[in-house]
């Protein structure tokens, strides 16, 4: 197929397929909702992209042919949506963004990193590690990495794929791993899977699809059971414990540092680029994907993970830092993804470790009207951790409202000393008036949009955004 269509066009998973395609010389051309940044780069680089729902101004001429033409979307576009409609009803190939990502995995040694949570991270690192060993690859990742500015990197001579593999929707079951790894399988997305136990049979099948000779890298004490084939061999990792494994951790002044046990020896001394302490777990599961690979002698191997892990920013959106003041009273703002109770209670603990004894205000935003319904008690739980909570209205993204399901659900429970309730809108004055320490604030919502103008508001002068730090 020379000619590919993305219905969905300007999602941060779909624009690195289309880089990567464009690249292999195919045409591409898309549809998408609204303009941004990201659109507007993708038509810069030849992608034609029409903001048009009407199917006859939104495909060009030459993607009309179901012959020349495959088809591809996301599944937060409706089935009945007018373009989507145009192909499914015209005889045309039309297949997920995951089942596109498949045939990417199908002609490469694919690393792909599933989980609850942790997949962005370390995928990003792995892609990041074997970028700084110059064998390079082909990177699909979920968050812009803030190394690059981008979530996809490209490589014309790398045998090796990198791909965050997403269970929601059970996407990851399109795919092919050569290693796959599973950081986490605390349950989520029960508005697809309906049950636990339901979610982890999805983990155990995506283990069926890793190939001969293959490897399956998880982490200690899951739940699920895996199920690879007779030539398949499995590794397990975790910050204390597994074949992959750190030792001598030190903490402290904001930086991290520890030796990385392999199976074959010792790698004394990796610092950590983005101090908190779930980055340890995260970087042994990265490290250890790549040390699977073999594609380096243990000396270059230790040689590279210190210089990768060491300068490694992180994904746009994971434990940013927007404001360090100097001295030991400095306030500190610092923003994370974290969007499932044991993410946040992680981000949390983290933040607590990283400053002991300070004051710690956490501002999150609920994403999603069935999370929040489904995991209510456990988010209360995790956000009296902090000192003090701000909890504003909850954010539907794809959802329409569920009766009886507000932030408010959450914020009964909190127990902390303080707590308060306010609209998003309301959240820089809140905490213009306020006198905090340390601010965390969380959520896989729009809030994060309101960080520049935040910290203007208490410093007095124009943000920088922590991406160019």
């Amino acid at each position: 197929m020379k000619n590919l269509y993305f219905v969905g066009a300007g999602g941060i998973g779909m624009a690195a397929l289309e880089r990567y395609f464009l690249n292999l010389g195919c045409n591409i051309a898309g549809y998408d909702r609204t303009p941004s940044e990201l659109t507007d780069s993708l038509i810069r680089e030849g992608v034609a992209i029409s903001f048009s729902s009407d199917p006859m101004e939104a495909i060009p001429e030459g993607f009309r042919d179901p012959e020349t033409t495959r088809v591809v979307y996301t599944p937060a576009v409706a089935a009945d949506f007018p373009v989507l409609r145009y192909f499914t009803s015209g005889g045309f190939e039309v297949i997920k963004r995951a089942a596109l990502l498949g045939h990417v995995t199908r002609s490469s040694k694919a690393l792909c990193f599933a989980g609850t949570h942790g997949k962005t991270t370390t995928s990003s690192m792995a892609a990041h590690l074997l970028q700084v060993s110059g064998i390079g690859s082909n990177a699909f990742l979920g968050g812009v990495l803030r190394n690059y500015n981008t979530n996809f990197l490209l490589s014309d001579s790398s045998p090796y794929s990198v791909i965050e593999a997403d269970e929601y929707d059970r996407s990851f079951h399109h795919l092919r791993p050569y290693i796959a790894v599973v950081t986490a399988t605390d349950p989520d997305h029960l508005d697809i899977y309906g049950s636990e136990e339901e979610y982890l049979e999805s983990f155990s099948r995506f283990t069926e699809l890793i190939v001969p000779d293959g490897y399956l890298l998880m982490h200690e004490g899951l739940k699920f059971r895996p199920r690879v084939a007779p030539s398949v061999a499995v590794y397990t990792y975790a910050v204390d414990r597994g074949d992959f494994r750190a030792a001598n951790i030190r903490m402290g002044d904001g930086a991290i540092r520890f030796d990385f046990i392999t199976p074959a020896g010792v790698v004394r001394d990796i610092d950590l680029g983005v101090p908190v302490e779930v980055n340890i777990d995260n970087a042994i599961a990265a490290m250890g994907a790549v040390w699977l690979t073999g594609c380096m002698d243990q000396q270059r191997f230790a040689e590279v993970a210190r210089e990768a892990m060491a300068s490694f920013m992180g994904p746009q959106r994971r434990f940013e830092v927007w404001l360090k003041e100097d001295g030991p009273q400095g306030r500190v703002i610092i923003d994370d993804y974290a969007h499932h109770p044991a993410e946040l209670a992680a981000s949390i603990s983290g933040v607590r470790k990283l400053y002991p004894g300070r004051r710690l205000t956490v501002a999150f935003q609920p994403h999603l009207y069935t999370r929040t319904r489904d995991f209510a008690p456990e988010f209360a739980e995790s956000l009296s951790m902090a000192d003090e909570v701000i909890l504003t209205d909850l954010y539907p993204a794809r959802e329409e409202p569920i009766e009886g399901v507000t932030s408010k659900i959450i914020y009964d429970r909190v127990t902390s000393p303080e707590k308060m309730l306010i609209a998003k809108d309301d959240l820089v004055d809140t905490i213009k008036n306020r006198n905090f320490d340390i601010l965390l604030t969380a959520g896989a919502g729009d809030m994060c949009n309101l960080l520049p103008q935040l910290v203007e508001a208490v410093t007095g002068r124009a943000a920088h955004s922590p991406h160019s730090h």
